[in-house]
């Protein structure tokens, strides 16, 4: 399980830049155009790299990243005029936390783009259920999935905030890996890729589940509860990573200037952001302060700017310092796409 730490001081290097996943707002009957906050429909529909850079750095003024793949494909063409971009939330196997071994793999998003449709938290869900693709699923770290194979959509409901899914019987089986703590990680995992899913849109802010049908009260495990809806905070403590970057998603595109948002639970709310180049260089490096730290959680919202000669891939890093080590905690790498400032 991954080892929440305090952190004392801010380390000496960080950076950068944001991309965003389209904010869709869909109506009350789960219907409604997404909208892009932050990027540009070209921007926001690059692939995942086929490996993500493996996470080195040091307690040093220097950090030393790990190189991206120089025969990462580049961004694929911007989606037509009959094809929308979705989020979908999968889970990373953090390997790197100050030395230790991280067992449960935390929450990360990317990006889908799909049929064009007034129906998307459909959409969505739909792309979820399909799993990671082939290079998300051979990236290092490893993004994965807790979402039994099989699993079906049959149904969502949405009013007042509240999105009721409806899903087969499929989703709720448990495989003989799962037996280790009774399924209870994987299933609430699984609960929390849906409600980080369908809580993209405006529309949303809370889940209930059916099975078949069916409401549910207890999944599968008695101490899988579901007596009222759930909603982000619900999972967060266990399922999103110390500092978790909602946007931009794991190998998306970076405006430039542009953004780098999400939460954070660490020590005095302070910890670091860094942009590297495909070389490794460092190009910016920023301390970054979320509203609230040291057992609680807080926001945070970053603008950074970058200087590349040509679009090329890669690595957005985030991390702490640990308060009694004084090495990297909670570090985690994204490939981003960055591209030449206007």
């Amino acid at each position: 399980m991954f080892r929440r730490q305090p952190v004392v001081a801010l380390f000496v290097l960080a950076l950068v830049a944001a991309c965003a996943a389209p904010a869709a707002s869909p109506s009350a009957t789960a219907s409604g155009t997404p909208t892009e906050s932050l990027l540009s429909p070209t921007a926001s529909a690059l692939p995942p790299p086929t490996a993500a850079p493996t996470p080195s750095p040091t307690p040093s003024p220097t950090l030393t990243p790990a190189t991206p793949s120089p025969t990462i494909a580049p961004p694929s063409p911007s989606p037509t005029p009959s094809t929308m971009i979705v989020r979908a939330y999968f889970l990373l196997r953090d390997p790197f936390s100050g030395g230790e071994v991280v067992n449960e793999p935390t929450l990360i998003p990317v990006l889908r783009t799909v049929p064009e449709s007034p129906a998307t938290a459909t959409a969505a869900m739909r792309a979820l259920l399909a799993g990671p693709s082939a290079k998300e699923r051979a990236a290092m770290p490893q993004i994965v999935t807790l979402i039994p194979a099989g699993s079906k959509l049959l149904g969502i409901e949405v009013s007042g905030g509240l999105a009721t899914v409806d899903l087969s019987a499929e989703f709720a089986s448990l495989s003989p890996d799962d037996a280790g703590d009774g399924g209870v990680f994987s299933l609430r995992g699984r609960l929390a890729q849906v409600v980080y899913t369908l809580t993209q849109f405006t529309a949303v802010d809370r889940v209930n589940f059916k099975l078949e049908g069916k409401p549910v009260k207890v999944f599968t495990s008695e101490e899988v509860v579901l007596n009222k809806p759930v909603t982000r905070a619900t999972y967060r403590e266990r399922y999103l990573p110390l500092i978790f970057v909602d946007r931009p998603a794991w190998g998306a595109a970076l405006l430039n200037p542009g953004r780098v948002t999400g939460l954070a639970n660490v020590f005095e709310a302070q910890f670091r952001v860094a942009l590297l180049d495909r070389n490794d260089k460092v190009l910016v490096d920023v301390p970054v302060v979320a509203s609230c730290g040291t057992a609680c959680w807080g926001n945070f919202d970053v603008t950074l700017s970058y200087d590349v000669s040509s679009a090329q891939w890669g690595t957005l890093r985030v991390w702490d310092i640990s308060e009694y080590s004084g090495k990297p905690v909670a570090v985690r790498d994204y490939p981003v796409y960055l591209r030449p400032a206007p």
